[in-house]
């Protein structure tokens, strides 16, 4: 299985000034060379550390899962699920054939969104081939879309990593105790391995 972001957060998603205001700098602060970008690693690399322990996307975008085999129903490994844009069979060949919508349905769900057959299963995936699913995810396209919670969680992370940029060995491993907290409602439990339920 294999997971690739097709679209980015776009600079504008992110709230910088929020971080900026969150650390307490003076008005001045803007005018520094390379502190504007600085602030927004530090906030995606916050986003993608706590995307990628709760399993869900924070602010909306386009997302290609690619999967040598599949059951019915099969979990998406990311949510919320906004929309499957297609799902597409690849031959050990090459040759990609594209599954007609009617075939497959969406399974919403907040921590686990699965596709689904229609009218029967999902088409068996060809033999030392791949299915490609191209879809949108995330709690929608803008910061204020992203619950509460996870937007402190977000901020308090990034503040560490300005906090750590010159890291001297002293932070240890692992995430600090309160955003450990904001985000755990928000962990995925996987039970029996994401069979049918």
């Amino acid at each position: 299985m294999m997971l690739t972001e097709l679209t980015a957060v776009p600079g504008a998603a992110l709230p910088v000034a929020e971080l900026r205001d969150h650390l307490r700098m003076g008005s001045g602060f803007a005018l520094a060379e390379g502190q504007e970008a600085l602030l927004e690693s530090h906030l995606r690399a916050a986003m993608a550390a706590i995307e990628g322990r709760i399993a869900k996307a924070l602010i909306r975008r386009r997302f290609r899962w690619v999967a040598g085999c599949w059951r019915d129903p099969v979990a998406l490994p990311l949510a919320p699920v906004a929309e499957v844009h297609g799902v597409t069979l690849v031959d050990a060949a090459g040759a990609a054939v594209a599954v007609p919508a009617a075939r497959w349905r969406l399974v919403a769900d907040m921590h686990r969104p699965r596709l689904a057959g229609r009218g029967g299963a999902l088409p068996e995936v060809p033999a030392e081939g791949r299915a490609e699913v191209e879809f949108d995810a995330g709690f929608g396209p803008g910061w204020t879309d992203v619950p509460a919670d996870l937007r402190q969680a977000v901020l308090l992370l990034a503040a560490e990593f300005y906090e750590h940029r010159h890291d001297d060995g002293s932070w240890g491993a692992g995430l600090p105790l309160g955003v450990a907290a904001l985000i755990e409602r928000w962990r995925q439990v996987r039970i029996l391995g994401g069979g049918r339920r």
